[in-house]
């Protein structure tokens, strides 16, 4: 089997991933304790499918009990800018850099689906994909199978390409010699911590997603708690503070599928016409994009609390023309907005 990997390795690499490695589907015994205190502190919010599906997230060997090996997969997203230039823009929105581009749960599934056959081809076996779309813990598992390791703000990161990585994973009832856990090298280094605008890590290695910037303009229903609406400040979509500012992005990959890389009017799209979509037009911005998922109400949302905390004046009748919005959140967005900005 050793030959074996070294192939799946060479034509992983081949198909565009950044890394590949094996680790045992129960190679992560910690998950389980890690979950439940997540979940018991409230810290997944709304998020309530995290605490129904505890059992298969905490223990991978629950999700396919034939499976033998899990095989890990790291493809990168790395920006070909720095994406905290456009927090300086008030006028402009700053969309996370993993949504600018094509949904990369169809980019990465495709190429994970390309592998999975090659391996069937190779040796008889079965095989199953995971991108996020199930309850695998995948920072956990990439971590066993040495790809990176979980930093302080618990992404994965590398010494060898960094932090702006999607992961995917094939299960196999294969059984494949699995890789050495990575080390954790973060050392005494804070930047991730200190850089969060609403301080949602309460302790290294710990995130309160209710906190979280990402959370509240991708996951959060209705109006967000009036204490974080300044942190957020121009991001409409996701955050990138904590990965931007990670050392080990010196040795970031460059993205090499064209498709994840942003059309010109997603990187830094100006506020007044985003407040102006209704849904129609929003769909039609947004196609095969993971922005589309949050809905025109909630990203239109995210756009007046960016406006309010513009400080530009000319900006307020923007906001006043959504205080009637059909969407409730919408309107008090609108009302806080104008709030801020007469202020």
């Amino acid at each position: 089997m050793h030959a074996l990997k070294d192939r799946l390795v060479a034509q992983a690499l081949e198909e565009g991933f950044a890394a590949a490695g094996i680790c045992r589907p129960d190679a992560v015994p910690e998950v389980p304790e890690r979950l439940a205190a997540f979940v018991a502190q409230g810290y997944h919010g709304q998020m309530g499918w995290m605490a129904e599906r505890m059992h298969w997230r905490g223990n991978p060997a629950a999700l396919w009990p034939e499976a033998r090996s899990v095989i890990m997969l790291a493809e990168s997203y790395a920006p070909d800018e720095d994406p905290l230039t456009v927090l300086g823009q008030p006028d402009r929105g700053a969309v996370s850099v993993y949504a600018r581009g094509r949904d990369y749960h169809d980019v990465v599934k495709k190429r994970l689906k390309r592998l999975a056959r090659w391996l069937i081809a190779q040796e008889n076996c079965e095989v199953k994909v995971f991108v996020d779309t199930a309850p695998v813990p995948e920072k956990a598992l990439a971590q066993a199978a040495g790809l990176g390791w979980q930093g302080k703000h618990t992404n994965l990161l590398s010494r060898d390409f960094g932090n702006w990585v999607f992961l995917g994973a094939i299960f196999t009832t294969l059984d494949l010699p699995p890789d050495e856990p990575q080390q954790d090298h973060c050392g005494s280094c804070r930047a991730c911590l200190d850089i969060c605008p609403t301080d949602a890590f309460p302790a290294p290695w710990q995130l309160d997603a209710t906190r979280c910037i990402s959370y509240l303009t991708i996951e959060h229903k209705g109006p967000v708690p009036e204490d974080l609406r300044r942190g957020i400040g121009n991001r409409i979509y996701g955050c990138d503070d904590c990965l931007a500012v990670c050392p080990w992005n010196k040795f970031a990959v460059a993205a090499k599928d064209i498709r994840l890389l942003a059309p010109p009017d997603h990187t830094a799209p100006a506020l007044a016409d985003l407040a102006a979509l209704d849904d129609a037009a929003f769909r039609a911005m947004f196609p095969g994009s993971p922005v589309k998922r949050i809905g025109r109400d909630r990203f239109v949302r995210n756009v007046l609390y960016a406006i309010g905390n513009s400080g530009l004046a000319d900006l307020a009748p923007v906001a006043a023309g959504l205080t009637g919005d059909a969407d409730a959140a919408v309107a008090d967005a609108a009302h806080w907005a104008v709030a801020e900005l007469n202020a």
